[in-house]
């Protein structure tokens, strides 16, 4: 299973550095030395990172074979892929990988059924889960801990606190969408953890992996 872990920003310096927007909670784990990492476009890669740093709070990487600003530049806005065991399971138990999340019914508290998760949507600031309800519409779901208080893994099911107007204002939910920008259109997925903090240490206009690439 492919997990979108990382995107590559602007270069940093002259010698080959890059900013990575990460979209991992594991960052120590997916995009430390010696990982060797798909990417989309498939044409970047693979890419082998030589090393990485913590730089005003934000992850900096050199890849093997990139030497210079030009060639760090050429990198820019390219999405980060790790293979991970389908059967492999976050550490943190409250954070989960999209697959998990996927196809999960979102009800109330009361039983009330809202819809089913189609699509997790990772943006710098939080998670959203895309919901489509009974009638074909859609509605986003912020996936943080004061909206979504419990993931049932067992009952496949996510239950929801909204605030008023989260799920009735349709139509400032759709305008809502297509100004956040949507969710990556590569093969890999991400990971949602943490319900609500986003993983991420990279820049403000990129996209998101779900915390809730790895959570």
């Amino acid at each position: 299973m492919q997990l979108v872990v990382g995107r590559v920003g602007r270069a940093h310096g002259i010698k080959g550095d890059v900013t990575v927007e990460v979209r991992t909670d594991e960052p120590e784990l997916r995009l430390g030395p010696g990982a060797v990492l798909a990417t989309d476009p498939a044409s970047a890669g693979p890419l082998t990172i030589e090393s990485g740093r913590v730089h005003s709070g934000r992850l900096l990487l050199r890849f093997e074979g990139v030497r210079d600003r030009t060639g760090a530049e050429a990198l820019r806005n390219v999405l980060l892929i790790a293979e991970v065991d389908p059967e492999e399971l976050p550490e943190d138990p409250d954070e989960f990988y999209d697959h998990q999340l996927m196809d999960l019914d979102v009800v109330l508290a009361d039983g009330t059924e809202i819809g089913r998760i189609t699509e997790i949507s990772h943006l710098p600031s939080q998670d959203l889960f895309i919901v489509e309800r009974p009638d074909g519409s859609e509605v986003m779901i912020p996936f943080v801990e004061e909206i979504v208080t419990e993931i049932d893994l067992e009952e496949q099911r996510a239950v929801i606190d909204p605030p008023p107007g989260l799920i009735d204002d349709r139509a400032e939910v759709a305008g809502g969408r297509s100004e956040s920008g949507g969710q990556d259109e590569s093969g890999g997925q991400g990971e949602s953890g943490g319900q609500g903090e986003s993983g991420g240490q990279g820049e403000s206009g990129g996209q998101g992996e779900s915390v809730g690439d790895d959570h």
